[in-house]
């Protein structure tokens, strides 16, 4: 008996949760952000994030 083959490859949506491109980028993005606005915060206040936070 010979199975037919299919002719086409199924569009598999890619979860949003979990280890996968879609959301390793979203953390880049995300952690990029952030660095920046830890860089703003030292600028304009003069004083390292920790101390600004009162933790030094």
């Amino acid at each position: 008996m010979n199975q037919p083959q299919p002719t086409t490859t199924p569009n598999l949506n890619e979860p949003k949760f979990g280890f996968n491109q879609y959301s390793e980028r979203l953390n880049g993005r995300a952690a990029m952000i952030g660095f920046l606005i830890t860089l703003a915060i030292e600028y304009f206040s003069g004083q390292g994030l920790l101390s600004w936070l009162g933790l030094s």
